[in-house]
């Protein structure tokens, strides 16, 4: 494929997500080989083809899955459905029935536990066994009402999809050791969390429904952050501009009705969310690199290194 047929795709999509305009660079370099490798992946296998993208919150998840959707479709002619996994947490009324009947911390949407990963397998095999005139509606989450969206108001997929991308920042996670769960990590689980259910359960589920959800994968990319902290601050950054939009937002008009759906955290409940996502996140930045099929690095500025593939033995 040449530069100046994708030129104007790229460009259109870093002014539509307000990328900085050397981006196109991290195109050319992390996700161009990324395309090959998934269309190399497609040919052999002959059929469609499940792609996980992993990474921790802010590394660019959503954005990676983006371009290759768009590039996938557009210029390989390959359709190509995307979702995240966010998009199949469970609804605020399941999450408060199983904080009622588990523990309180599964209120907080985000942990194994907290998504239905059968409605995402149901997905992919729609997606994979779509007829011509077939459509697929793509479940959706509304995080500013802290519930999924309406069955009628998910996005449609139409036909039979060629490949599939599940983004998610524990995607391809494996279960710790028991042993592992005995000592709490952090605040959130010494004070929490004392008596050691609410880590139990997620690993549980963990070691069941999720290793099913992930067996899908026919290959796992992982964008992977230098740190736990880094993590956090960038998350923390995340809320911050999320602030500066809001802000905004009153500022030209908008009702405080609309201000008030995008609750803004502070910096101490972003470090408190976070702690919810840290016990998994630690175990994936150690264990997923040397699993993962091809690893990305994000560096501290956000830029991506080139993609190192893993030899299939």
């Amino acid at each position: 494929m040449s530069e100046s047929e994708l030129k104007p795709t790229i460009n259109a999509l870093i002014e539509e997500e307000g990328l900085p305009h050397n981006y196109a660079a991290t195109v050319e370099q992390t996700i161009l080989p990324l395309i090959e490798h998934i269309v190399s992946l497609r040919n052999a296998k002959k059929r469609t083809v499940v792609v996980g993208i992993h990474g921790a919150q802010g590394t660019g998840k959503s954005t990676l899955a983006l371009f290759l959707t768009r590039l996938l479709c557009d210029h390989w002619h390959c359709p190509t459905a995307s979702f995240s996994l966010d998009d199949l947490y469970l609804t605020r009324a399941e999450r408060r029935a199983l904080a009622e009947q588990v523990h309180p911390l599964f209120m907080t949407r985000g942990v194994p536990g907290t998504h239905d990963v059968k409605l995402g397998e149901r997905v992919i095999d729609q997606l994979r066994t779509a007829g011509p005139g077939d459509q697929t509606r793509i479940p959706a989450f509304d995080k500013s009402h802290d519930d999924r969206v309406p069955l009628n108001e998910w996005p449609v997929f139409d036909g039979r999809a060629e490949v599939i991308l599940v983004e998610g920042w524990c995607l391809g996670a494996r279960p710790e050791d028991d042993k592992a769960l005995a000592a709490p990590l952090n605040t959130l689980e010494a004070e929490e969390d004392s008596s050691g259910t609410w880590r139990r359960y997620v690993n549980q589920c963990l070691k069941g429904a999720y290793q099913e959800f992930f067996g899908e994968l026919d290959s796992l990319i992982m964008l992977k952050a230098p740190s736990m902290a880094r993590v956090l601050e960038w998350r923390t950054l995340q809320e911050h501009k999320l602030a500066e939009k809001t802000d905004r937002a009153l500022n030209e008009g908008a009702s405080a009705r609309a201000a008030q759906d995008l609750r803004i955290m502070s910096d101490q409940e972003v470090a408190r969310f976070i702690m919810h996502y840290e016990r998994v996140t630690r175990s994936c930045l150690k264990q997923l690199p040397s699993r993962a099929d091809a690893l990305i690095e994000v560096s501290g500025d956000h830029s991506l290194s080139r993609p190192h593939f893993r030899t299939q033995s």
